[in-house]
């Protein structure tokens, strides 16, 4: 029944309207690309990325701690150590494109970080360790302390996914932080979302 007080449409020639819904999201299609800082908003959004727990099985290395508070650790036989998690609801940390999103994420746990201190590096996007996937940017922070440890961060804030990488890697000395973040690269890559 219509309701007497409300207006009458009004008559003329029908339209069609601007879809509401979002078209489907080729998640393999994603996967199956590089992914430079540029292409980050090119994920769906609000669906977060992963990253394998390979290493687990890499010759030398254990698992210490499987997800425990969103991070698992891995610790090595010659001293290393690394430490790997993905966390969600990013969205304070964005700024444009998800080069400037990972800064911002350096700088929110250090502030005295300054971009100049930050290298674009790659991690394998999907794939395993028998048949590598593409490539995905993330920026890295290296730190060496003489007489101390060798210490590497690898991040990535993935805006448009609300999501961000974050793998931390630390060892006794500098040739074998450069042996472990091998092994992170060929064992630790980072999953695009699956929708």
């Amino acid at each position: 029944m219509r309701d007497p007080s409300a207006p009458a449409a009004a008559a003329g020639t029908p339209v069609l309207a601007t879809p509401t819904i979002t078209p489907g999201h080729d998640a393999a299609a994603v996967a199956a690309r590089d992914l430079p800082f540029a292409a980050g908003g090119t994920l769906a959004p609000g669906v977060p990325v992963g990253i394998s727990d390979e290493l687990k099985g890499a010759p030398g290395w254990t698992l210490e701690k499987d997800r425990v508070a969103g991070a698992s650790q891995y610790a090595k036989s010659d001293g290393c150590v690394v430490s790997a998690r993905v966390s969600t609801g990013q969205d304070p940390l964005v700024r444009g494109e998800d080069r400037e999103s990972t800064v911002a994420l350096f700088q929110y746990l250090d502030a005295t970080i300054q971009p100049s201190y930050l290298k674009t590096e790659n991690l394998q996007w999907g794939g395993t360790p028998e048949e590598p996937g593409r490539k995905v940017e993330v920026l890295a922070l290296e730190q060496s302390v003489p007489g101390g440890r060798s210490t590497a961060v690898l991040a990535r804030v993935f805006g448009t996914a609300g999501s961000s990488a974050y793998i931390s890697v630390s060892c006794p000395d500098a040739a074998r932080l450069a042996s472990a973040r091998s092994d992170v690269v060929r064992y630790l890559p980072l999953l695009p979302p699956s929708a």
